[in-house]
Formats: C-alpha cells, sequence, structure tokens
C-alpha cells in the first residue's frame, strides 16, 4: 500500500510503499478514505515525542481516519466489512498511523460508525480534535451561563470548542487576530463570540470584557501563565499543565482526549445535524503530504484534509 512515511524522526514524511497491515484480535482494518494533519503529527516529525512513546520505523504519521471496514479481526462485535467508520488511531506506539491506504484501529476504542449526512472528509478530520475540543470543556465543569477564554480559537480544537462552548450556554472569549482570523471565528456560531486580539495586550482586554475575570480558560495557544492569572475556578490545557498562582484555588488539568465510541458519535451527531461544523481550509492528496505538513506549520484555519484514494 501507499503510505506517508518516515525512516527517522526528526524527519521527511515521504510517500513511499510498505506492507499493507494485518489486522490483529480485536482490531478491524480500515481502508482509509481520508485523515488529516494535527498538531500531535507535526510533533511526531519534528521528534518532539521520542522517549514518551515507542517509535516503530518505517513509521507512518496520522491519528484521524474516516473509510470503511475492509476486514474484522478475530473477537471484534459491531463492526462488519463495509462499514462507514471513523475515529483516532489509539496504539500504544507510533509508527502505525492513519497516513495510508489501510490501517488497522482497535475496535474498543477510538472507532465508531460514521452516520449519514456526515461526509468523509470531515469524519477524517473530527476525531482528535473534536474529542479534545469535547474533553477539554468537559474538565471546566459546567459553563452554562459561564464567561470560558478560549486561546487558540483558530486552530482545529479551537473551531470545534468555540462551538461546543456556545452550544452549551458559555459566554465565549475567543483570541483572534483582527481581519480574516476574527471573522472566521465570528461566523463559527450564531451565538455572539467576543473577541481578543492576541498580538496587542490580552489581559487588559480580557478585563475589559470580564472586569471580575474569567470563569474558566481553555488554553491552546498563548501564554499558560498569563491566562491561567484571569481565570477564577478552571483552566484546561492542551499543551502544559497549569500552575496554580501561589493563593488561589483554582480547577487545574492537562486535556487528555479520550476517543471513545459515545464521544466520536455524539459530535458525529451534532454534525449530521448541522449543529456542528468541521472547519477546514485545504485539501490535499495523499502523495501531497509534505505540502500539507508544511501549510499546518505555517500556520491555518481549522484543519488540513488528506483525502486518500
Amino acid at each position: 500500500m501507499r503510505a506517508v512515511t518516515l525512516t527517522q524522526v526528526p524527519g521527511t514524511p515521504e510517500v513511499t510503499e510498505v506492507e499493507t497491515p494485518r489486522p490483529e484480535t480485536g482490531e478491524v482494518l480500515v481502508k482509509v478514505a481520508a485523515s488529516s494533519v494535527n498538531g500531535f503529527d507535526l510533533g511526531t516529525v519534528a521528534g518532539y515525542l521520542q522517549g514518551m512513546m515507542e517509535h516503530r520505523f518505517p513509521l507512518i504519521p496520522g491519528k484521524d481516519f474516516a473509510g470503511t471496514v475492509e476486514t474484522v479481526g478475530d473477537g471484534v462485535e459491531g463492526f462488519a466489512v463495509g462499514d462507514a467508520v471513523f475515529g483516532v488511531v489509539t496504539k500504544p506506539h507510533l509508527g502505525t498511523g492513519s497516513m495510508a491506504q489501510y490501517v488497522t484501529v482497535p475496535a474498543a476504542i477510538g472507532l465508531a460508525h460514521r452516520p449519514e449526512g456526515v461526509s468523509v472528509r470531515d469524519a477524517g478530520a473530527l476525531g482528535l480534535a473534536g474529542t479534545a475540543a469535547f474533553d477539554g470543556l468537559a474538565t471546566l465543569g459546567p459553563i452554562e451561563g459561564k464567561t470560558v477564554l478560549i486561546s487558540g480559537a483558530t486552530g482545529g480544537v479551537g473551531t470545534l470548542a468555540v462551538q461546543l462552548a456556545a452550544a452549551r450556554g458559555a459566554r465565549v472569549i475567543a483570541t483572534a487576530k483582527p481581519g480574516p482570523e476574527a471573522d472566521f471565528v465570528s461566523a463559527l456560531t450564531e451565538a455572539e463570540v467576543l473577541l481578543v486580539d492576541y498580538t496587542h495586550d490580552v489581559t487588559a482586554q480580557v478585563q475589559a470584557l470580564a472586569p471580575a475575570g474569567v470563569d474558566a480558560v481553555l488554553h491552546l495557544a498563548g501564554d499558560l501563565a498569563e491566562l491561567t492569572a484571569l481565570a477564577h475556578a478552571a483552566v484546561a490545557s492542551a499543551l502544559a499543565v497549569p500552575e496554580t498562582p501561589e493563593g488561589r484555588e483554582l480547577q487545574t488539568a492537562m486535556i487528555q482526549s479520550n476517543p471513545t465510541a459515545d464521544t466520536l458519535s455524539t459530535l458525529a451527531g451534532q454534525v449530521a445535524a448541522g449543529t456542528l461544523k468541521v472547519s477546514v481550509s485545504s485539501v490535499h492528496d495523499l502523495e501531497q503530504a509534505g505540502e500539507a505538513f508544511a501549510a499546518f506549520g505555517a500556520g491555518t484555519l481549522g484543519k488540513i484534509a488528506l483525502t486518500v484514494a
């Protein structure tokens, strides 16, 4: 099969021919139709995960996938050949990712049926970012009627978090540079999103919108310490464990994405119903994976999708 591979990390992704994997007990083999680029993938390519996870070479990156079940391994229930599925590769090692024509995935976690009304492209860009946004907001506790600051609102996780937080009744403050970025974030939801320009004094702008401070912060980009100082109830970060300022009580956590079938199905159901939008800014085919990685690294609005023939 054709796959994006790395022979070492740090390294340069290249498309090569590798052996098609076979599902082990409890796994299914998925014929991949779409995937997407995430920050996790850039970290893998840059070598940032060395020492944290086992690397198997040639290493195929990729967490998100959407496609059809090709083969069902022993012990698998609830999935059959031909089923339309999507999800997140959850294996404890790196190397057998989804940026390939086929991927094997455990049926017990990270796999769900793709409902009608959700395109293959959107499903292939939803899994990791969607569950990170969903679970990140859950760590903040009840947010209805609360003021929530979302930094990094233009990225894959941020775009979904803004929509999910607004749908849950939160008053959302989001970071975005004036111009196309701000317009992009404002268009994510019909609810009002208050915008803060991260290129200027963030603290002063947030205090002008929320003089008493914000209830919670979902940190996806920016100065974690500065944003933590603005919160008086909870902070969840995708990048580091937040440190509680001395003399204050604050619920803090690092976001742990858990792509259960229930969470994936809930997110897909919202996409199918039109209440959640997967914002894909560009689409590349597998042979253009290098360009997709470069585009992600240069900064983009929303998600970058990969189509696999």
